[in-house]
């Protein structure tokens, strides 16, 4: 903290920390696109958590991964806990090295690499078990969602709120069993829904993009993912509620020892899961509605990135042209 401006020392490098944290994400990218179509889901993860935590040995933080890829006894690496940076302030991070690992096995859209950053404390401890999350974009009612609403419900606000039809309204979800009756449920409202196989944080993102086909997501996925999509939501000005859901008393214990003094099935507003000034980064592994993917040639590669600041509310989208002679990180 400055004693002169009382205001934390990093703003004055947070641009130049967004612009680092990009080069975290184009990493994990061009090592997992070495594996993509091959089918070998979890070699493209290694690779990618490989890269990112070389990566991040480059950036000026002192970091502690909140959400990562498990606990330290479940994986080898960019576990919960695990400390990351080269020093200085003292930041959370959020990261999901491919999120998307059969999207990239089978060379499927929407497979991308993502670390969000916060200041300590900012970012929801989630444990890894289900959320419930909806999601829209910015410029709406602060009230045009609710999560313990119907989604007919939640549908009709948000068409009345953009001035459109409902059958123009497209709900974004999982396709899975458990989303039967809440696909059903859109579609007898008259909305039409996309459903995606994986990938729930880049859909996330496109429910609050102009320029996507996706207006609202909905529906239940990972809590890490959720806390993930919450600060590219913080970015971009949108709203999301979620809610954590248990299997059992063992998954309930977990979180409320992560969030010791809240209920932890209660429900989360989109500061509950990330406050604060948040920086993201994406990197796109194989092409989606979010993203263009990583495209190889013998001796270089080019990558498609976006990177954000909820301070300012910029997006930028960078396209990287990677040499591979003179990078630092390996790509082999």
């Amino acid at each position: 903290m400055s004693a002169e401006t009382n205001t934390p020392s990093y703003v004055v490098s947070d641009r130049n920390l967004a612009l680092e944290l990009v080069r975290v994400t184009e990493a994990a990218a061009v090592a997992s696109a070495r594996w993509t179509g091959r089918g070998k889901k979890n070699d493209a993860d290694g690779a990618a958590v490989e890269a990112m935590r070389k990566a991040f040995d480059t950036v000026a933080i002192d970091g502690t991964v909140v959400i990562g890829e498990g606990e330290m006894d479940e994986a080898p690496m960019l576990y919960i806990g695990e400390k990351v940076g080269a020093g200085g302030p003292a930041m959370d991070i959020a990261v999901d090295p491919l999120e998307g690992t059969n999207l990239c096995a089978k060379d499927m859209p929407n497979a991308i690499t993502v670390v969000a950053l916060a200041e300590r404390g900012n970012f929801l401890h989630a444990p890894d078990v289900y959320m419930d999350k909806l999601i829209v974009g910015a410029g709406l009612p602060d009230d045009v969602i609710d999560l313990d609403a119907s989604i007919g419900e939640n549908l009709r606000n948000l068409a009345k709120a953009r001035g459109r039809h409902i059958g123009d309204i497209t709900l974004c979800a999982l396709e899975r069993e458990r989303h039967e009756e809440l696909i059903a449920k859109t579609r007898e409202a008259g909305a039409r829904v996309r459903l995606i196989s994986d990938g729930d944080v880049a859909a996330g993102i496109a429910a609050c993009l102009e320029t996507s086909s996706v207006d609202i997501y909905a529906g239940s996925g990972g809590a890490p993912e959720g806390v993930l999509a919450a600060a590219a939501v913080r970015c971009m000005g949108g709203q999301m509620q979620a809610r954590l859901m248990f299997e059992d008393d063992a998954q309930r214990e977990r979180a409320q020892k992560m969030n010791p003094n809240k209920q932890p099935d209660r429900k989360l507003g989109l500061h509950d899961l990330a406050s604060g000034d948040v920086l993201f980064s994406a990197t796109g592994v194989t092409t989606g509605f979010l993203l263009k993917g990583v495209k190889r040639m013998p001796h270089r590669s080019v990558t498609h990135s976006l990177v954000m600041r909820s301070k300012s509310g910029t997006l930028r989208f960078i396209e990287g042209y990677h040499n591979y002679n003179t990078k630092t990180w390996s790509v082999s």
